[in-house]
């Protein structure tokens, strides 16, 4: 199979030499701390560092115990003297101390470029601003099902440098990557890249939407010729990816017949000019998802998967936690939990997967961004917009009157809000269009919060 496709069996990239190398890790969390076990591994001379005191990292300071790593907390000085560089995805590329290092001559890389040159078999990279996980769960699915050896990681999970044991000459390494990740990359090559769609997100980090793109644009910039390009033929920017790499476009749209590639005609999915499944047989909810089916749909075959395997897998396939996830219906009313809902648009396209009545809980950190485009649809489908977080006053600012507001504050106020004022045939939809930071540990933290309220609840009289 890889021999037709143009692929070597083995990654090709030269294994990177650490040995004795002045490398400092920054940020020890799950990546961090793999990739500090795998410089130590390879004979470099590793410290850490982090913002927070070593006994606020859960693991870490028995990792670096265990592997003789100094640590010391997060200072301009602790930059100085290094060879290599490797940054968590969390930390910002743009520090000072780091920029500094850099005009120093010090090599900057994060976890996925430390990762590559170590990565056994051939890489699907998957990217965008909405369905990242859902799409890079699903082409693991659609592998695992056809009998294709994979394993699943990068943003989704387990860290790239944690995938390297596991990783096998004739297999797939299936990759969700983001913006943190990506713009740090100079040599990671995924053989089948994917771009989703580039919406505004993550203004806060990267500053512009122009810096937010080309960071998401690295991903096409380091394929080689015979690799795949699987692009949004309705979005701009992934069309613009299409300039910057030399793969061979693949194209996927929802709205018109591309070729070649993946589209939704009517209610048929068709591939490469043939019918795959109809839009019915998806078993994940909304628009958006039948969009993430095309694209992993050209993925896995391009990996070699047929037409009839990749169908049978789609079928089986399951949501995944915290993106669109029913959680229950109690008293006629249902309750969605959508916390992966972090930006402006991935909340649009949770709005879209309804038909109305829905009850729509917003807040959390703000992330700089625009949310007037919820007005129009808010205001033909939410009875009400419960505000949590820090973001209400922002929120309610820009959407004043399109709907019903409550400032429930807490999670728990606005579930019982609604759930109390709520009648059969309601939906409670938590899609905050922020991020979780401010009331909770992480998106997954404020799911579980939203699931266990909701499966507390008891019926109405």
């Amino acid at each position: 199979m890889g021999r037709l496709l143009g692929w070597d069996r083995i990654h090709s990239q030269t294994t990177m030499e650490l040995r004795g190398t002045k490398a400092l890790v920054v940020g020890l969390k799950k990546s961090g701390m793999a990739s500090a076990e795998l410089l130590a591994q390879e004979g470099a001379e590793v410290r850490a560092t982090d913002l927070k005191p070593l006994d606020e990292l859960p693991g870490a300071a028995e990792l670096l115990a265990r592997l003789n790593v100094p640590f010391d907390r997060q200072m301009p000085e602790v930059f100085e003297g290094c060879d290599l560089i490797v940054l968590s995805p969390d930390v910002p590329a743009d520090l000072p101390p780091i920029e500094a290092a850099r005009r120093n001559g010090t090599r900057v890389i994060g976890e996925v470029e430390l990762a590559a040159p170590f990565l056994r078999g051939r890489t699907i990279g998957i990217t965008g601003s909405n369905g990242k996980t859902t799409t890079t769960s699903l082409v693991g699915h659609i592998l695992r099902e056809a009998g294709v050896p994979v394993q699943v990681g990068g943003n989704i999970g387990t860290p790239v440098t944690a995938m390297i044991a596991g990783s096998r000459a004739d297999g797939w390494n299936v990759l969700e990557l983001s913006s943190f990740q990506l713009e740090t990359i100079s040599e990671f090559r995924a053989h089948i890249a994917v771009a989703l769609n580039v919406t505004q997100n993550h203004l806060d980090r990267h500053h512009t939407f122009e810096a937010y793109a080309a960071a998401k644009g690295r991903l096409f910039e380091t394929q080689r010729s015979g690799d795949f390009a699987v692009l949004n033929a309705d979005d701009p920017v992934c069309v613009g990816f299409a300039a910057r790499t030399a793969a061979a476009p693949q194209w996927f749209s929802s709205r018109r017949k591309v070729s070649p590639g993946a589209s939704l005609c009517g209610d048929k999915l068709v591939l490469d000019g043939k019918l795959l499944m109809t839009a019915g047989e998806i078993p994940i909810r909304g628009r958006h998802n039948v969009e993430n089916v095309l694209a992993a749909s050209i993925a896995a075959a391009r990996a070699g998967v047929t037409h009839e395997r990749i169908a049978a897998a789609v079928g089986t396939f399951r949501a995944v936690e915290h993106r669109l996830e029913f959680v229950r219906k109690v008293s006629g009313i249902d309750f969605y939990n959508d916390s992966k809902a972090t930006s402006v648009d991935a909340t649009l396209k949770a709005l879209d997967a309804f038909a109305g009545n829905l009850w729509v809980i917003l807040g959390g950190k703000d992330k700089g961004l625009d949310y007037a485009p919820l007005r129009a649809p808010l205001g033909a489908k939410a009875r009400a917009v419960l505000l949590i977080g820090a973001a209400a006053p922002k929120i309610r600012q820009a959407l004043e009157g399109a709907a019903p507001f409550v400032d429930a504050h807490t999670l728990e106020a606005a579930i019982a809000h609604a759930y109390r004022a709520g009648r059969p045939g309601d939906t409670v939809l938590l899609a905050p269009a922020c991020a979780s930071f401010d009331q909770f540990k992480s998106f997954e933290h404020r799911g579980e919060v939203f699931k266990q309220i909701v499966n507390q609840l008891t019926p109405k009289d």
